[in-house]
């Protein structure tokens, strides 16, 4: 610290050792400007600290008045002396407040002055003690100005409401938005409860405890739901909290930002009733189209068969026209049966018999089948993989499907081409029409050609019922969706990738079969030989033409025939003699009690009697799986009749001679 200066000619005294160490020590502090002033303020010493703050040497300001560091307000204002007079009176003075450098700048300081006392206790001056405190200030004013600026966001924002609520829920500041949106100013509902925005419901059920107990428990809550405005409606609100922990990390409250979807709402709920409404017209546009395209094919149907039965009436046919005629009754009765076939296969209600074949095996086995269907002008190319390969589905269905692929296939190669059929294994079902990826195990049927490929817009359209690009003669529309159905209802997919022009592949995934043995020593294994005997069978069927036809078809193949009309007449038979008969064949939809509950009832009573079930209808067909009975399915031949009843009665439960004729 600088000593005051000695009159002239008077020697200064030589500096005590501890005062030496007590000048450089303050010397050496730089972040304090620490100097002295005499008894009238002036300057008497400066240190380094001094110098860096204000600017000024010791040589620049020692004998000046300290006033000079205060800007001219305080100057005029009498702060300088004010200071010392309360510094002398009080024993010291503190403040903080601007002052000036030597450049002219102003920098916030924080000031402390001390009255220096002599050994008498006179005055002698004051020690003085600045440090800047600009950064701070700065810092705080910048802490404060954002804090203004985020709390006029807040306030000004009307599309939210932006509020804060204490750990308890209770309501703390409230925005503009949060009036707006709710209604309530902020001095109706500081103070207040959160949960008064529910509904009645949600109080009841514990939805706003839950809500802050889900914040607090997962730092968020998000939800949307319906929130009660203060004049009593509704309104659907998109919720976020947030809960809010201090610096220590002590849980202080919640932030809640609420936002006002009804409209969205509504606008959503005119999109989903738009979506309905499209979805209805295209169910009815589908089944317009379904109805004109069954109609017109079963006229067709009708009209053959009306006509043959017309010309059978007629005296004179000779015989190979009768036989003509009857051959177009029967084949186009077979035509009328695939196509009910193809029907419930689209609709998924085909009466599927999965089992466990070999794909291999049973492609190979077509293999002379479809090079016959394309011709010679078509290579025909197999490459069918792992012998062991075997899926769970429906073979015939499958053979059908594969058939069907093959007759596009040949329509789109009219003068020649290539056609290869690959089997494989994989482990996942590609995204198909939008659908995910599917995981697991299937088999790969992949059908390529090298047609003419297949328009986009109309690749979209090719798994509909009875859309065709064929003509009217040639097609009816429903070979895809057949493939279509028994591929979803198989538990599989079918993907079709195609370019204009190079050709079409189409590729069926089957479940893979588990645990399948060597299809080739399964599907050569040949049933037990079995007794042709005639059976004596009980047919149940309410219908009397139905009833009377399937009495005569079970007579003339040899069997005795016992009819009742109801269940309950059938039950009656079987209490005055169950022995007599070897087979109920039952109708499943009738009046009062059906064939199964019949069938169920029977196996009851009488388990060793066989019971046969027959419908035409698609809801019991496609609920086939729901019980254990044979089920054989209208329309039938004599040889599928004759077949089903010989495989549904074991030959140790057959008699060792012919019954008569049941009356």
């Amino acid at each position: 610290m600088d000593a005051p200066s000695k009159p002239d000619g008077e020697e200064s005294s030589v500096a005590l050792p501890s005062e030496h160490r007590f000048q450089l020590l303050v010397n050496a502090i730089k972040d304090y400007a620490i100097y002295l002033l005499d008894a009238q303020g002036r300057v008497s010493s400066w240190n380094t600290g001094a110098e860096r703050l204000k600017g000024y040497t010791a040589e620049e300001i020692v004998g000046e008045h300290f006033s000079r560091f205060y800007t001219p307000e305080d100057i005029e204002t009498g702060l300088p002396a004010r200071a010392l007079r309360l510094a002398r009176e009080q024993g010291k003075f503190e403040a903080e407040g601007w002052r000036v450098r030597k450049d002219g700048t102003r920098f916030w300081t924080s000031v402390h002055i001390e009255p220096v006392l002599g050994e008498g206790g006179e005055l002698i001056g004051y020690a003085k003690i600045t440090r800047d405190l600009s950064q701070a200030r700065y810092s705080e004013q910048a802490l404060y100005a954002s804090e203004q600026r985020f709390r006029l966001l807040v306030e000004g924002v009307r599309d939210y409401a932006i509020y804060l609520l204490d750990p308890a829920g209770r309501v703390t500041n409230w925005n503009a938005g949060a009036q707006l949106i709710k209604g309530y100013t902020a001095h109706e509902i500081l103070g207040q409860h959160f949960s008064r925005f529910y509904t009645q419901e949600d109080q009841r059920n514990g939805v706003p405890a839950r809500a802050l107990q889900t914040a607090l428990a997962e730092k968020r809550y998000e939800a949307e739901a319906w929130r009660v405005r203060k004049d009593g409606s509704r309104f659907w609100a998109n919720v976020v909290i947030d809960a809010i922990f201090d610096e220590a990390g002590q849980h202080v409250g919640f932030a809640k930002i609420t936002r006002d979807f009804t409209e969205r709402k509504k606008v959503q709920e005119e999109i989903d009733r738009a979506r309905e409404a499209l979805a209805h017209a295209q169910k009815l546009e589908a089944v317009g189209r379904l109805t004109g395209g069954v109609a017109h094919d079963f006229n067709n149907f009708l009209t053959i068969i009306r006509s043959s039965v017309e010309l059978l009436r007629r005296s004179g046919a000779d015989e190979e026209r009768r036989e003509r005629y009857i051959r177009a009754i029967a084949e186009t009765a077979d035509r009328a049966a695939l196509l009910t076939k193809q029907l419930l296969a689209f609709a998924r209600q085909q009466p599927l018999r999965p089992e466990a074949f070999g794909i291999a095996q049973r492609v190979r086995a077509m293999e002379q089948v479809v090079e016959t269907m394309l011709g010679s002008a078509v290579k025909v190319e197999f490459d069918v993989g792992a012998p062991l390969d075997a899926a769970l589905a429906d073979p015939t269905q499958f053979d059908t499907a594969l058939l069907n692929i093959v007759i596009n296939a040949k329509d789109a190669m009219p003068t020649g081409g290539r056609l290869k059929i690959t089997v494989r294994s994989v482990e996942e079902v590609p995204a198909v029409r939008r659908h995910a990826p599917v995981k697991g195990a299937f088999v790969a049927i992949s059908i390529e050609d090298s047609g003419s490929g297949i328009e986009p817009l109309t690749l979209s359209r090719i798994f509909e019922p009875f859309f065709t690009t064929k003509p009217a003669t040639k097609g009816t529309g429903l070979g895809l969706s057949q493939v279509y159905g028994f591929a979803k209802q198989s538990g599989g997919e079918i993907d079709v990738r195609s370019r204009v022009g190079e050709g079409t592949c189409f590729t069926l995934y089957l479940p893979r079969a588990a645990g399948f043995g060597d299809p080739a020593v399964q599907s050569s294994t040949p049933d037990a030989p079995r007794q042709t005997l005639k059976l004596t069978v009980l047919l149940v069927e309410d219908n009397d033409d139905v009833g009377q036809f399937a009495s005569g078809l079970l007579s003339a193949v040899g069997h005795a025939v016992a009819r009742a009309s109801s269940a309950k007449d059938a039950l009656k038979i079987l209490e005055e003699d169950c022995q007599k008969f070897d087979l109920v064949f039952s109708d499943v939809v009738m009046p009062g009690m059906d064939g199964v509950d019949l069938a169920k009832e029977i196996r009851s009573r009488w388990p060793d009697l066989p019971v046969v079930l027959t419908s035409g209808y698609s809801h019991v067909l496609a609920l086939e799986g729901n019980h254990d009975f044979a089920l054989l399915q209208k329309p039938y031949s004599i040889q599928e009749l004759e077949a089903f009843l010989d495989r549904a009665v074991p030959n140790s439960n057959r008699r060792s001679s012919p019954h008569g004729h049941v009356g």
